[in-house]
């Protein structure tokens, strides 16, 4: 579905990804773990179209999208939820939705499976975004990026920073969302016990090069936490 293939990438003159390689199986989840400064957010930079690799390709089932611009991938079927619970902090929940649905084809119907992934939003449609939680904030994001209804969905390190009550339930709805076909998803984590739980497969990175890489699930476990230890 999603290929990353020998990326570089980095800012300005400096390279901060170097030849990565990363496949997003179809209907499925692929984790990048790493940590802090490894260049797992610069890649998903890269795959998204906010920066163009000065190396290597990018495909989205099949087609070539290295040169496309953020809206073309997003027209094509990619989403993508950076770090930072981001939203548009003066408008309320509900208008954050709206505001991504207007003018799209069945645009109030994807609204209300968002809500349905996330009933709490639904209660708090009135609020400005900049009074809500971190967690609730996190929870838009994901929903908002979830109105364009993706193929395949990127995700930074969406568990960052967030109470776990909310942690739990952002886990759940990424694993209903795995489980249930139609989306793919790549998540940059640092919370290794869901993100392999999640994973089909996963990639271990550390200053900007692949140093691990497998097949998710419990067993993974160890073997990453020690590879994370070096």
């Amino acid at each position: 579905m999603l290929e990353i293939e020998d990326v570089r990438a980095g800012y300005g003159r400096s390279t901060v990804v170097h030849g990565v390689s990363v496949s997003v199986p179809r209907d499925g989840v692929a984790a990048v773990l790493g940590h802090n400064g490894a260049g797992k957010s610069t890649l998903l930079r890269a795959a998204a179209g906010l920066l163009v690799p000065g190396s290597g390709t990018v495909r989205l089932d099949g087609e070539d999208v290295t040169r496309l611009r953020p809206h073309q991938r997003v027209a094509r079927g990619m989403a993508y939820v950076p770090q930072g619970q981001q939203s548009f902090p003066h408008l309320t929940t509900a208008e954050n939705l709206r505001l991504v649905a207007d003018g799209r084809r069945g645009g109030r119907e994807a609204v209300a499976e968002a809500l349905d992934l996330f009933p709490a939003l639904r209660t708090l449609s009135g609020r400005r975004a900049g009074l809500l939680s971190g967690g609730h904030r996190q929870q838009l994001a994901i929903a908002r990026a979830l109105v364009t209804r993706p193929r395949v969905l990127l995700l930074d390190e969406p568990t960052e920073g967030i109470q776990p009550s909310v942690v739990a339930e952002i886990e759940e709805t990424i694993l209903t969302l795995a489980r249930s076909g139609g989306l793919s998803v790549l998540l940059v984590e640092q919370h290794l016990g869901f993100a392999l739980r999640a994973a089909a497969r996963y990639w271990v990175l550390e200053a900007g090069r692949t140093t691990l890489s497998g097949t998710g699930g419990p067993d993974a476990e160890r073997p990453v936490r020690e590879a994370l230890s070096v």
